[in-house]
C-alpha cells in the first residue's frame, strides 16, 4: 500500500462537522484527492481477498483517527458503495460530532438489548453513507466489543453493505482496538507525524501484530510540507496551523 500523508489542522468538537469533512466540503481540494488515493489504495491491497470491514486506529489519542475515518467513509460512498461508519471508539466518541447526528442509541444501545440494529443506523448527509454512532459510554468497552452481539452486529452488517468503516479506539492506550482487530478483514494505523516516538510507534504495531490483525498500511498524519519538498505527496489545509 502506498504512503499517503496528511497535512491538517485540529477542531474542536464544536466544530468537527465544519471543518473535517473535506471529502464533501470540498472535493476538488488536495487533500479530497489523498482521500481518493487512500481508498484505492486499500482497494488494490486485496485483489484475492474480499476487503469489506476496515478498522482504523491509531497510536494513540488525538492522532487523526476520526477525521481519516470519516473522509475515507465519505470518499467510499462517493464512489458509488453502500458504506457505514461505525463509532467504536465507545470511550470518546468522535463520529457523531463530525456528521452532527444524536449520539443515542447508537453501537452500545444496540450491543446492550435496548435498540434495533436498524434503530441504531442513522443517515448521513452523503448520498450512500450510513453512521451509527458509538452511543453513550459503557463501563465494560471492551467487553461490549468481544460480545457475541457485536459479533453478529458485523456479520449483519457485511450483508447490508459494501464496505464497513470502524473507527476504533487508540491501540496503545486500551485493548478496543486489538480486540476489533481480530473481527476485521484488514486495519489502518495512524501515526502523527513528529509526535510519536518511533519505538511507540513499532510497539502499536507489535499489539496489532498480537491480535492476528492484518495490518494493510499506515497513513502518516500531520505531515509539514516545508518537510517534503523533495516527494510528492497530497496535502490538505484550512486556517489554523495545528494538526488533526
Amino acid at each position: 500500500m502506498k504512503d499517503v500523508r496528511v497535512v491538517s489542522r485540529k477542531a474542536s468538537k464544536a466544530n468537527y462537522n465544519e471543518r473535517s469533512l473535506i471529502v464533501h466540503d470540498d472535493p476538488k481540494a488536495i487533500g479530497s484527492e489523498a482521500f481518493r488515493t487512500l481508498r484505492t489504495n486499500l482497494q488494490f491491497t486485496s485483489p484475492d481477498q474480499e476487503l469489506k470491514s476496515i478498522l482504523i486506529t491509531s497510536v494513540g489519542p488525538g492522532d487523526g483517527k476520526s477525521t481519516v475515518s470519516a473522509n475515507l467513509a465519505v470518499a467510499w460512498a462517493q464512489s458509488g458503495s453502500r458504506t457505514v461508519l461505525v463509532g467504536c471508539d465507545l470511550r470518546k466518541p468522535v463520529v457523531h460530532h463530525i456528521f452532527s447526528v444524536s449520539n443515542a442509541p447508537g453501537l452500545t444501545g444496540h450491543l446492550t438489548g435496548q435498540a434495533s440494529l436498524e434503530e441504531a443506523i442513522k443517515p448521513s448527509k452523503i448520498q450512500g453513507l450510513d453512521i451509527i454512532p458509538a452511543g453513550p459510554v459503557p463501563p465494560n468497552p471492551a467487553e461490549l466489543l468481544q460480545s457475541r452481539a457485536m459479533s453478529t452486529t458485523v456479520a449483519r452488517l457485511r450483508e447490508l453493505y459494501d464496505i464497513i468503516i470502524f473507527d476504533g479506539a487508540p491501540v496503545i492506550a486500551v485493548t478496543d482496538a486489538a480486540v476489533m482487530a481480530s473481527q476485521v478483514d484488514g486495519t489502518v494505523l495512524v501515526i502523527r507525524a513528529h509526535e510519536v516516538p518511533k519505538d511507540v510507534a513499532l510497539h502499536a504495531k507489535t499489539l496489532l501484530d498480537q491480535a492476528n490483525a492484518r495490518l494493510l498500511g499506515v497513513v502518516l498524519n500531520g505531515v509539514r510540507p516545508q518537510d517534503q519538498k523533495n516527494y510528492h505527496y497530497y496535502y490538505y489545509y484550512d486556517e489554523s496551523d495545528e494538526a488533526i
